[in-house]
């Protein structure tokens, strides 16, 4: 499966007066690299984001945002501690006592310390947040991977075009070869005949053989079979169901050697000529793999 490794995707969830915001966007990178900003709260839970992304991306440079809003309205997550507040209070009324001070404790005396007022429970709050910003995540999530399966269909038919142009450029290339090769062999004979003018100091049969070997060398039938096998083989990765970038970028060097030997054995310049085409066009399919999962 074709999929682009560029991407944006957000999402938004809201409940028990939480709000979790996310948003994911990766770029091209030949490894898996992940960068996530997470609030304090939900620092516990970097490994499980990593693993959620993990499952769903193989490849590329990720950045995920993650916030976190609570509206709480009139609602203030303390609560007084009153053993504290009176013991305090206690303490005070004993030290005017015993100071002979005449200013009264007030409750701006007692708020001083701050043992007073104290933090509700945070694990079931925790709990909910997580569970608010797992559901953002998968939303920015699916919205990420529908954007680069969209870009990857599109990266998918300009390479099967690009494909398909260059089967029937190597198929020339191999008529081409063909008739050259006939034309080499004529050419060998009339050229030898005219350097050995006594034809009975030679051995025909010996002459013919290192003729053969001469254009056999020239023959790239075995090249420009090869090349339209690994073309097949291109297509059958891009059709799957995995992800394709490491193996097609790995069969397209193997593409590139093919059409270099092609190129170096034609020894023909309309053939070389094609070969250049074929060289552009492979390495415009190089560029493209380097958007590919």
């Amino acid at each position: 499966m074709v999929i682009s490794m560029t991407g944006f995707g957000s999402g938004e969830v809201s409940a028990q007066n939480i709000t979790a915001r996310a948003e994911i966007r990766s770029v091209n990178s030949r490894f898996f690299e992940v960068n996530i900003r997470l609030p304090r709260s939900l620092a516990t839970k970097e490994n499980d984001v990593k693993e959620i992304i993990r499952q769903k991306i193989s490849r590329g440079k990720i950045t995920l945002n993650i916030s976190l809003e609570h509206n709480s309205g009139n609602e203030i997550p303390l609560k007084v501690n009153l053993i504290a507040a009176k013991a305090y209070a206690n303490l005070l009324s004993e030290l005017k006592e015993n100071l002979q001070l005449k200013e009264d404790i007030t409750l701006n005396h007692i708020l001083k310390f701050s043992e007073v007022l104290e933090a509700e429970e945070t694990v079931s709050l925790d709990e909910e947040e997580w569970k608010v910003t797992e559901q953002a995540m998968n939303i920015a999530l699916r919205e990420f991977q529908d954007m680069r399966t969209k870009e990857g269909s599109a990266l998918k038919n300009d390479m099967l075009q690009r494909v398909r142009f260059l089967e029937n450029s190597i198929t020339e290339i191999e008529n081409l070869s063909k008739e050259r090769r006939e034309l080499v062999r004529q050419q060998f004979q009339k050229r030898i005949e005219e350097l050995l003018s006594d034809r009975s100091i030679v051995d025909e049969r010996r002459l013919e053989f290192e003729i053969s070997l001469l254009v056999d060398r020239l023959d790239i039938t075995e090249e420009c079979v090869r090349f339209l096998s690994h073309m097949n083989y291109f297509r059958t990765l891009v059709e799957g169901k995995e992800p394709v970038g490491r193996p097609l970028n790995f069969l397209l060097q193997e593409i590139n050697r093919e059409i270099n030997t092609i190129g170096s054995k034609a020894n023909d310049a309309t053939i070389a000529k094609s070969v250049v085409t074929v060289k552009e066009e492979l390495e415009k399919i190089r560029e493209q793999l380097q958007n590919i999962e």
